[in-house]
Parts: C-alpha cells; sequence; structure tokens
C-alpha cells in the first residue's frame, strides 16, 4: 500500500482553511450557562412553599447545580456548538432538545434509584424555562452568526466542481444563503477552458482548472471544502477516491444531492452494503382538515379584530378620490378554477384603462406588470401597499375557501396563459395571502425565483410551516421589501 494512503492528516491546513468560530462558540457556551442558572434559580424562587425538593432536607439547590452541570456538559458532548451546524438548519435545535430530554431522564431515574422526592412543581417549571431560554439564546447567536457571515466573516472557501450548469446552479444557491458559511473560491469544470469565468448568480467566478486539477487547485487555493455539485467521469471509485486525497490534506468532501428544492422531512436515507440510497416521499396534495380549521378560524378572529381598520381605511378610501372602497379581480385558484379576489383599491378608478401607456416602464418580473412608481397609484393606495393592508380583505377569500392564510401567490389568467416548465404545479394547491414568495421578497424577485420558491412550497408543505412564514410576514410587511 502506498504510504500517501495513510499519512495523517495535516491538523494545521484544517485550521488555517476552516475558521472554528472560537468566539462565536465561547459566547454561546457561556450563555448557556448563564440562562441555565438563571432557569433553575428561577425555578427555585417560584415553586410552592408547601413543597420540598427532596425527601432528605432542603437540598434544591445541590440538586439545580448538578442539573445544570451536567446539562451544560450534554450541550458540549452532543456538540451542539459544532461549527457545522451552527447558523442554519434545525440540527442545532434537535441537539438541543435531546439534550434536555436526556438531562431529565437522568435525573427521573436518579431520583428514582435514590429514593428523592423532587418536587414536581420544581421541575416543571425549571425545565420548560430552560430549554425556551436556550433556543431564544442560540437564535440571537445564530442572528449574529448571519450578520456576521453576510459581511464576509466566518466564511469556509470552497472550490466547486462538476459540469457548467450543476456549478452555476449550486454556486448561486450558495451566493443566495451566506448563512451557510460558504465562499466561492474558485471553479474547476471540464467544459471550460482554464482562465474562463462561471456566472456565479450575479458575479463571475474563475475556472481554475479541470477535474483532473481539484487536489493541485485545493492545495494552492488553501480552501477548506471541496464541494462535488453533481457527477464527474469516473463514477463513485473516482469519488472515493478524491476523498481520500482530500482528507489527506485536511480538505473536506462536499457532495450536492441531485434533489433540489426537497425537504429534509421528505427524504429518507436507506444502506444498502455501504451504498446510500436517498428515498424521497410523494408530496402530498390534498386538502388538508388541519390546514382549512386553521384558515377558517384565523380569518374568523382576523376580520372580527381588524374590523376598526378596515372601517377607517375604507373611510379614508372614499374620502381620497371618493371611488369604490374595494378591488375584484379574477385570479386562478386551486386546480385552475378562477376566483374573485377582493381587496382595498390602491389605484385610480381608470388604472386598467391606463396601462397601455405604461408598459414601456414595465419593471415587473416575468409575465406579472410592476411599475415602481406608478403614477395610478393613490395617496392612501401607496400606504396601504407599502404596509400590506389593501390585502386585509383577502381574509374573507380565505373564509369561503377560495384562499388560504399560507400558499402560492394568488396567480392571474393572463400569467397562467404562460406558464412554462411545470409552473402549473403551482395551482395543485390553494393559494395564499402571504407565502414564501411575499416574505422572500415579492416583487423584487424575479420570476424565474418566484416560481421557484411556489413550487419549494407546493411540494414540502407541512403545518409547521406555515407558521414559519407567518411569523415571517410581519418582520417582512415591517420591512415592507417588495411592496409596490
Amino acid at each position: 500500500m502506498s504510504n500517501t494512503l495513510t499519512r495523517p492528516v495535516d491538523e494545521s491546513v484544517v485550521a488555517h482553511a476552516h475558521p472554528r468560530l472560537r468566539a462565536v462558540r465561547i459566547g454561546m457556551a457561556v450563555t448557556d450557562l448563564l440562562v441555565l442558572i438563571a432557569a433553575f434559580v428561577t425555578a427555585q424562587a417560584v415553586r410552592s412553599p408547601s413543597e420540598t425538593p427532596t425527601s432528605h432536607g432542603d437540598v434544591g439547590w445541590l440538586v439545580g447545580a448538578l442539573t445544570v452541570l451536567l446539562w451544560a456538559v450534554l450541550l458540549t458532548t452532543m456538540r451542539t456548538r459544532d461549527p457545522r451546524i451552527i447558523g442554519l438548519g434545525g440540527d442545532e435545535y434537535r441537539r438541543l432538545l435531546t439534550a434536555c430530554l436526556t438531562t431529565g431522564g437522568a435525573l427521573a431515574v436518579t431520583a428514582f434509584l435514590l429514593d428523592l422526592d423532587i418536587a414536581r412543581g420544581y421541575v416543571a417549571v425549571a425545565f420548560p424555562v430552560a430549554l425556551v431560554l436556550l433556543v431564544l439564546g442560540r437564535r440571537a447567536w445564530r442572528t449574529v452568526l448571519v450578520h456576521r457571515r453576510a459581511a464576509g466573516h466566518h466564511l469556509v472557501d470552497v472550490l466547486l466542481v462538476g459540469d457548467l450548469d450543476d456549478v452555476e446552479y449550486v454556486g448561486s444557491r450558495i451566493l443566495a444563503t451566506p448563512a451557510a458559511g460558504y465562499r466561492v473560491r474558485g471553479v474547476l469544470t471540464d467544459t471550460l477552458p482554464f482562465g474562463r469565468s462561471a456566472a456565479i448568480g450575479p458575479t463571475e467566478t474563475s475556472v481554475l482548472g479541470g477535474v483532473d486539477d481539484v487536489l493541485q487547485v485545493a492545495g494552492q487555493t488553501a480552501v477548506g471544502a471541496v464541494v462535488f455539485t453533481g457527477a464527474i467521469a469516473g463514477g463513485h471509485e473516482r469519488l472515493r477516491r478524491l476523498g481520500w486525497e482530500l482528507e489527506r490534506a485536511g480538505v473536506e468532501l462536499v457532495v450536492s444531492s441531485p434533489l433540489v428544492d426537497v425537504a429534509a422531512a421528505r427524504v429518507h436515507h436507506r444502506a444498502v452494503d455501504g451504498l446510500p440510497l436517498m428515498h424521497v416521499e410523494t408530496p402530498d396534495y390534498t386538502r388538508r382538515m388541519s390546514k382549512r380549521l386553521f384558515d377558517v378560524v384565523g380569518a374568523a378572529c382576523g376580520l372580527l379584530v381588524l374590523a376598526p381598520v378596515a372601517a377607517v381605511i375604507a373611510v379614508a378610501i372614499r374620502l381620497d378620490d371618493g371611488g369604490p372602497v374595494l378591488f375584484r379581480q379574477h385570479r386562478v385558484g386551486r386546480g385552475g378554477v378562477e376566483f374573485p379576489i377582493v381587496k382595498f383599491r390602491t389605484m385610480c378608478v381608470d388604472a386598467e384603462a391606463r396601462k397601455a401607456e405604461l408598459l414601456s416602464a414595465d419593471e415587473g418580473a416575468g409575465p406579472l406588470f410592476k411599475v415602481h412608481a406608478d403614477p395610478r397609484v393613490t395617496r392612501v393606495g401607496a400606504f396601504l401597499r407599502r404596509t400590506s393592508l389593501d390585502e386585509l380583505p383577502q381574509l374573507w377569500n380565505v373564509l369561503t375557501g377560495s384562499m388560504s392564510l399560507v400558499g402560492p401567490r394568488p396567480a392571474l389568467p393572463c400569467e397562467v396563459a404562460v406558464y412554462a416548465d411545470f409552473a402549473e404545479r403551482r395551482l395543485l394547491v390553494t393559494p395564499g395571502i402571504t407565502g414564501l414568495w411575499q416574505v422572500s421578497g415579492r416583487s423584487d424577485l424575479d420570476w424565474a425565483e418566484g416560481v421557484r420558491l411556489d413550487l419549494h412550497y407546493v411540494e414540502n408543505w407541512s403545518f409547521l410551516h406555515d407558521l414559519v412564514i407567518l411569523a415571517r410576514t410581519v418582520p417582512s410587511v415591517l420591512r415592507s421589501r417588495g411592496a409596490y
């Protein structure tokens, strides 16, 4: 066997190539310890005076201290602050929950074996408070890390390897998600000559060589990882050997899945004789009773609570130009069925007649017609659009079933007429007042990106996903990004 295959990894190369986020991780560890102490001090303070923490006297402080110590150790040993998971995705929070359940289980087993009568009120307060504070603390650190990465700090330099189409697609996704912590250093492809440039999003990235040059270029550029964006000549065996060589050089191997826009919950890994296979569940497009019940309750409560706001808006529209308060327009809903959407009127009454004179100023994405400073928008209408209050009457559409609180953007018939490349799959579910398109930039997104987000929602729906989108809607509305 060649000696090159047994040479140890050069740790100095790894340390140089990968930012280990030492300061961030130390800050997270300190925050974790402080919130755990705060939670158990709170539990000790608010427990009922009639309860005694143990049958051996008031040793609640000792039990709390040992529990905090165990929990803090588990947060470290379960790698909840691993550089590869902090800042993005749900693994960090899943590991937090696992550490919480393990600590609780250890406490319960210890109490049983030692016959300790630990006060239930003490535990019932301490553990939920500790978990909530841990999540909030990690969320705060995640926000800090995301902003730092967006500013170009704490990033891992990577090389993209593969065919040009795969390289450009994966690179654009990396560029659009700085929170992932990657920065594209260069491209290796056999489909473009050395010295040319590949289009990674709006930027041009140099081609540093072909696939055969990956080891040499990785060493010269001191990158932290090499991302294989698709299949390469030589198949699995070649990729396996390249992985060994990269490991020896202290460079991580990252392989991009050929699946795109598929939620992790739909993917199940199966190992077949050492070969990892991914089983992808078929999406469920059926009308879900839980989602409909949530829509009805949410729309009814919204209409009731916001009725005074709607009344003020209606008066303001009438006083502005004396025209009708509501605007009705046909949209295409689930299954291609048209329905009348209801909104507060934000344009002058002859807006449709004046549309032809503004065609040359169209700034909309794809078939969408949008003008950033549309002269047809009224004074009240401009405010309603910035705040999204013009969409309040759509709660009636939700209540009657033609729309949902969350879903793809309701399309115009003229848009559906020019749908291409599976865009009609947006019509498999009920359109929504808000959705991924709306919370990701609205009119600032190009047509293809908006369709991609809607298709992602359609194929990966979950009740939790709806709640996340609704939570993101509030700050999106406050920022007014893409609202014009």
